[in-house]
């Protein structure tokens, strides 16, 4: 049996216009995988690997969910987040495209990112999109042959480009999956025959209590 868990980072410090400053769980976000541990607790959902990316925002996650189960964290470069702040100032170069400072400007944003991102057309010392998505691929791999049930804590670009991946989405597809993902949100593929299929997408059964409506987040 196989089944691949991949869970978004908490809530990390929104606002921020650099990876160091915004690599850090909100007071929200540490609530969020609080809730989350003691929801797949109540679940019955326990896993046989938790892995994260070594993003602190995604270490400091995986720690407050794993603690709660029992369970040890190992570390894996290849769940870290592509580099939306990097290819963010690429694009402003480039392109003239500013920063986004709200939930719409990001809206407009991420597709011109990816779109810029897809053909190269950013600054020569960034990750290209080619190689991000094979170190996804790659991930998704290693999961799979790890067996059994795997937790995969993340960033919302790794959430999207594996699901383009296992689901053969096109780009447009893409930006439209970025946009959506919660924090803390849960996305799990089973393995059917030879292949992983998509069984929860964006699930945020912990955030569900209409007191918790407010920290359902995004950015």
């Amino acid at each position: 049996m196989v089944e691949l868990t991949f869970v978004r980072h908490g809530q990390a410090n929104t606002g921020a216009q650099d990876e160091a400053s915004y690599d850090q769980l909100s007071d929200t976000g540490r609530e969020q995988a609080q809730w989350l541990g003691q929801h797949f607790i109540t679940a019955g959902r326990g896993f046989d690997h938790v892995i994260s990316g070594t993003l602190k925002r995604q270490q400091d996650t995986a720690r407050i969910v794993a603690d709660q189960l029992g369970l040890r964290v190992h570390q894996d470069a290849r769940l870290n987040e592509m580099d939306y702040f990097g290819l963010s100032h690429s694009l402003l170069e480039s392109h003239a495209v500013d920063f986004p400072t709200d939930r719409e400007s990001f809206i407009a944003h991420v597709p011109q990112i990816l779109e810029v991102w897809s053909r190269g057309q950013i600054h020569s010392h960034l990750e290209s999109f080619d190689a991000f998505e094979t170190r996804i691929s790659a991930m998704i791999d290693h999961a799979d042959n790890l067996g059994g049930r795997v937790l995969m804590v993340t960033s919302g670009g790794v959430i999207g480009m594996a699901m383009k991946i296992l689901m053969q989405l096109e780009l447009s597809a893409l930006s439209k999956v970025l946009l959506q993902v919660y924090n803390s949100s849960i996305h799990r593929y089973v393995k059917a025959g030879d292949q992983l299929v998509l069984d929860t997408f964006n699930a945020v059964p912990h955030l569900e209590r209409p007191e918790r409506a407010e920290k359902r987040t995004h950015i």
